[in-house]
């Protein structure tokens, strides 16, 4: 044997054999609850954010850490899950994912200000994880059924969010006061721990693929991965400023808390349809720069809507703003359609999210700094127009049919 083949056969043993999910109808449930719960934690905190602050006499700043905290997560998570499913296995490590969501969500209502902001940071932690991981699952479990799984967890997603937003406020309401209305959603959480615990079976999956077959090319020298990087961050900036800091605009101009509640939620919803259809639409053409501009206008309209006019028709302005929120699923799409191999597509996603929310994560908490400094809206909206035009400037490039 040669010292070549003495090499191959080593780093063929190096890599260590994996464990794939059995995709059985129960699973399939299991997936779609644990992804009804990666938006609660988060959309379930803006209607009820002034009550918080009220109760906890917090002030716009700390208001402006907490809904800056899941981005941080999402950005830490793109580097960590990976390490993590390597040692624990993909179902370990969703376990591990939703029990961090659940203790989160019950550690969070427990004492003040700081509990609050380290239970936000375990539960959306485990958020995190997830929303690296079960797409893994989707495409190792459901290979055959990938399109039909990922409309489902896409939906699961949007509706997530919506109920999230949409069912807090009667919950306060219901049973008398934010910690027990937010402190509700550990349940949700818990039920999918549970059904995960049931439906996680696995079977011997091979070797675990991609690291040996990964290009040494560092995608940190390519402008175009930049470019795609920037897109997806300032895409995930405006959801982040939209989710956590809406109703409060929306009360602040007369909108009452249920309706600002149930706006964003419509807000979060809108994106489910326009995911379903656009992206399909957008990968059939070579450019995807006139669906990403297309979705970008929608949105300007609808900052400049809340900027110039608030209580003329929020609704209106709720509508065009999550039109143009669903350029997430374009973002997404751009990840995959800008590199040629899955080896690429995978280093172009961890730099996408991992770096993209953690620019996403500075929003939400300069909307609130800038509030506090101004006690106004204006100069705050002025900033997520900011944000939308280079949306759509590094989107249009980042749609171009080019490679990394």
């Amino acid at each position: 044997m040669t010292v070549h083949d003495e090499a191959s056969v080593q780093e063929h043993r190096s890599v260590p054999a994996h464990r794939v999910l059995i995709g059985t109808g129960l699973l399939a449930v299991a997936v779609l609850l644990a992804a009804l719960n990666l938006r609660p934690a988060v959309t379930s905190v803006g209607s009820v954010l002034d009550e918080m602050r009220d109760t906890l006499g917090a002030s716009s700043t700390w208001a402006g850490a907490l809904t800056t905290v899941p981005g941080l997560c999402f950005a830490f998570a793109g580097l960590t899950a990976p390490v993590v499913a390597r040692r624990l296995g993909i179902a370990t490590a969703v376990t591990l994912a939703l029990a961090l969501l659940a203790g989160g969500l019950v550690l969070r209502v427990l004492d003040g200000p700081l509990v609050v902001l380290g239970g936000t940071l375990i539960g959306t932690a485990g958020i995190a994880l997830a929303n690296v991981l079960i797409p893994v699952v989707v495409k190792e479990s459901f290979a055959t059924r990938i399109g039909l799984m990922t409309g489902l967890y896409t939906g699961a997603l949007q509706a997530g969010g919506a109920l999230g937003s949409a069912l807090t406020p009667p919950m306060d309401s219901a049973f008398g006061g934010w910690r027990p209305g937010l402190g509700s959603w550990a349940a949700l959480a818990a039920a999918a721990l549970v059904l995960w615990l049931a439906a996680a079976r696995t079977r011997p999956g091979g070797p675990a693929s991609g690291e040996s077959a990964a290009s040494a090319r560092s995608l940190f020298r390519s402008p175009l991965a930049w470019i795609v990087t920037i897109f997806f961050g300032m895409q995930s900036c405006l959801a982040y400023i939209v989710m956590g800091w809406l109703p409060q605009v929306l009360m602040d101009a007369g909108v009452s808390r249920g309706d600002a509640g149930l706006m964003l939620g419509l807000v979060s919803l809108l994106g489910l349809p326009i995911s379903l259809v656009v992206p399909p639409l957008a990968a059939r053409r070579g450019s995807q720069s006139g669906w990403i501009v297309l979705l970008g206008l929608f949105g300007v309209v609808g900052v400049a809507g809340l900027m110039i006019a608030p209580a003329a028709a929020p609704l209106v302005w709720s509508i065009f703003l999550g039109i143009g929120m669903a350029v997430f699923s374009l973002a997404l799409t751009t990840i995959a359609l800008r590199a040629r191999t899955g080896a690429e597509t995978a280093k172009l996603s961890a730099m996408a999210q991992g770096i993209g929310y953690l620019l996403a994560a500075v929003g939400p908490f300069l909307f609130g700094l800038l509030h506090d400094v101004t006690h106004g809206w204006t100069v705050s909206f002025a900033m997520l127009l900011a944000v939308v035009a280079m949306v759509m400037v590094f989107g249009f490039f980042a749609g171009r049919p080019r490679y990394v």
